[in-house]
Parts: structure tokens; C-alpha cells; sequence
């Protein structure tokens, strides 16, 4: 260990940890798995169908199921995906209605 290490006491732990080692946890806690709805990995840019109907508050449209979407976004929350369809922008969904094609 050298002697110019930071170190930082970590309130979540109750320990004092260097500094990098304390930003590595960080990135760590950063990283959200999202899962679909049988279980498969999601990434930015994946194409996911539609396992449900689904009714669109504020537009006025019913999302069928087997609907295609593509090109989505994971937004840091375990369970939505952002994407966009024809028509509705800001479109937001959970990842249990969705399947990874």
C-alpha cells in the first residue's frame, strides 16, 4: 500500500476505504442489470416485441402484442426501457411486457 492513498469513510459500509477502491464500489452500484420478461439481458440498442397489449395513457393508442420495437434505451431504473414508437414519443415501458428478440 502506498502512503499517499486517500482514504474516505464510508457512511454506507462504516469503513474507511481508499479512494479508489470506494469509486470502483460506485461504478459497481451504477451498473443495473435489466432483464425482459423470460429472463434474458438487456442492452442499449436491443429490439424487444411486446408480450401484452398495451394501453397507452395520454395518446390515446393501444400497443398490440408482438409489436416490434427497436433501438431502446435503458434508463438506470431495474424494470423501464425507453424506446420509441411511431407516434408517441417519451414512450417509456417495463421490462416484464417486453421479450428480446
Amino acid at each position: 500500500m502506498q502512503q499517499s492513498d486517500d482514504y474516505v469513510y464510508d457512511e454506507a459500509s462504516g469503513e474507511w476505504m481508499s479512494a479508489a477502491e470506494l469509486a470502483h464500489r460506485g461504478a459497481e452500484a451504477e451498473h443495473v442489470e435489466v432483464r425482459d420478461a423470460v429472463g434474458n439481458l438487456l442492452a442499449h440498442g436491443d429490439s424487444v416485441t411486446l408480450i401484452k397489449d398495451l394501453v397507452v395513457k395520454g395518446a390515446n393508442q393501444t400497443l398490440k402484442r408482438g409489436t416490434v420495437i427497436k433501438s431502446i434505451r435503458l434508463t438506470g431504473d431495474a424494470q423501464e426501457i425507453d424506446c420509441r414508437h411511431d407516434g408517441i414519443k417519451g414512450l417509456v415501458l417495463r421490462a416484464e411486457f417486453v421479450r428480446k428478440r
